[in-house]
């Protein structure tokens, strides 16, 4: 497996206060990782230091085998003013494609070929000419998930993408990144609140506790103290009857 990304020594500040301390871990091509913590503990600033946003205050962050920020697909989380957004549904998928543009001043028919693809990809072909506005919790989070895989060809970076989804569309979600992490080869990163469903489904964890963190095979943290914190012997015992995804 080729290297996509690596963080050596990575720490970050926020308002001159500490929230990740040398932070080391390296992003295989194919892995599924799943970003856990709690609440200030770091996640959504190390997101940003993964697309680029903000530079770590000690370390390296290394995109490796000429993966460039702008190639990272990013579903981030959604602001009720952002839910309300007056595009149709081709408009928003298309707006992946942005990051590609250049110089141009008009997407190509390439761009919205790919645009089509992907929306084909998640099979909301009947969604095309809606509006994004009109449309349920799931099948937004679909439409976002196709415009982030407009641009991200080998990686996406998911935040907290199953937010305020009611259960059986949240496990919909769910199988469908699994499907293109498995299926399709496509690196995944996830940013959850959701541990038990980041063990049934990652191959990776990694947790952000403040001044210690978690990195490694799902497998592994469940057995590691900052697992076995977090999950009592029966939940132990389900996981492991479900580790055919690990």
């Amino acid at each position: 497996m080729e290297e996509l990304l690596k963080c050596e020594n990575v720490s970050f500040s926020y308002e001159n206060t500490g929230v990740i301390k040398n932070l080391s871990f390296t992003l295989n091509s194919g892995d599924y990782l799943c970003i856990v913590g709690e609440n200030g503990s770091g996640k959504s600033t190390l997101t940003k230091g993964l697309l680029g946003l903000k530079q770590p205050a000690e370390g390296k962050i290394i995109k490796c085998n000429g993966l460039k920020s702008k190639e990272i697909g990013y579903l981030p989380q959604q602001t009720p003013a952002q839910k309300d957004f007056p595009a149709s549904v081709f408009e928003v998928v298309l707006s992946g494609r942005l990051s590609s543009l250049g110089f141009r001043p008009f997407y190509s028919k390439e761009d919205k070929k790919i645009a089509r693809d992907n929306i084909h990809r998640l099979g909301i072909d009947d969604l095309i000419k809606r509006s994004y506005r009109d449309l349920s919790g799931g099948q937004q989070q679909r439409v976002l998930l196709a415009r982030a895989l407009c641009s991200g060809k080998k990686l996406l970076l998911l935040d907290e993408p199953v937010t305020g989804l009611d259960p059986i569309v949240t496990e919909e979600m769910y199988r469908l990144i699994l499907e293109l992490n498995k299926q399709e080869h496509i690196t995944i990163i996830m940013v959850s609140h959701d541990i038990n469903s980041a063990v049934r489904y990652a191959t990776h964890i990694l947790h952000l506790n403040f001044d210690k963190s978690f990195f490694g095979k799902t497998s592994d943290y469940i057995k590691s103290p900052m697992g076995r914190y977090f999950f009592s012997e029966n939940e132990n015992n389900m996981i492991t009857a479900g580790e055919e995804n690990v």
